[in-house]
């Protein structure tokens, strides 16, 4: 079980290879409709009395364009993305109904290309990362959960800016929810995303995987930035993945709190590190 992007060592080690591929898609749909869609969108902060409408409404409205934004956010054409949203700007459309009728409709769609092997995880998760940024250029950057300390441990994990990786952390997520944990997966892809995320809401840790060895030398930079821009002045940071077997690097060294390459074995040390705090 090798950290928190390997996602081949963090299923139970007898499972056929399609029930692995199963519970993969299983935990992204999970993922993208309890987490990324209403963290992106922060519909129920934002919009209540809409979000409610909408539920009491037999099906919610979609822009049809929305098809068409799906496949350039999947295939990274920023400019024709934008070119959408604007579209939908000048013809007077409101940003909660851009959310809802055409970014919420696309991020679904997209976890249904996965499921059905339409697309890859690569395609997704850049597809997903576009979406994050529509929602910050908008101007949403509203809290998304909890503000301060709560009973029960709240985890961030991200993947380390400059990657898209984040399958793995979704199984992960899993280890730590099934110990008791609340867990948020942060999909930005920029460090000033990560940041501005991490500044939001409450953590009691943050745990980032690293897949790379260039992304090792900004990390001490990186967590000292996180910890900075922290709500909770005593957040820990925790690092992952699969770069941790190849180099030889300590948490001291990075300015980290631990490194785990095991995913079950981090779920108790993560606890005692709260605890500890």
């Amino acid at each position: 079980m090798s950290g928190f992007n390997n996602s081949g060592g963090m299923t139970h080690a007898y499972s056929p290879l399609a029930s692995q591929q199963d519970d993969c898609k299983d935990s992204l749909q999970a993922v993208i409709e309890q987490q990324i869609i209403p963290r992106l969108l922060n519909v129920h902060q934002l919009f209540p009395a809409k979000v409610q409408a909408l539920r009491e409404e037999a099906s919610v409205a979609e822009q049809p364009e929305f098809l068409a934004f799906t496949q350039h956010c999947l295939s990274g054409d920023t400019r024709q993305a934008n070119a959408i949203v604007d579209a939908l700007m000048a013809r007077g459309l409101a940003q909660d109904r851009i959310f809802l009728e055409l970014i919420t409709p696309a991020a679904r769609h997209l976890g249904v290309l996965w499921e059905q092997d339409l697309c890859d995880f690569t395609q997704v998760t850049c597809g997903l990362a576009m979406m994050h940024q529509m929602i910050y250029r908008l101007g949403y950057e509203s809290p998304a959960g909890p503000s301060s300390e709560g009973e029960r441990e709240r985890i961030m994990l991200a993947c380390a800016p400059g990657s898209q990786h984040f399958l793995g952390l979704t199984i992960v997520a899993d280890f730590f929810r099934q110990a008791g944990a609340e867990v948020v997966l942060e999909i930005s892809s920029t460090e000033s995303e990560l940041l501005r995320a991490v500044a939001n809401e409450w953590f009691d840790v943050v745990g980032i995987s690293v897949a790379i060895e260039a992304q090792l030398q900004t990390l001490p930079e990186l967590i000292g930035h996180v910890r900075a821009s922290s709500g909770n002045p005593k957040v820990r940071v925790v690092l992952g993945g699969p770069i941790f077997l190849l180099q030889p690097c300590t948490a001291q060294d990075l300015g980290a709190d631990a490194i785990f390459t095991d995913a079950r074995e981090a779920v108790g040390a993560v606890k005692r590190l709260v605890r500890s705090s």
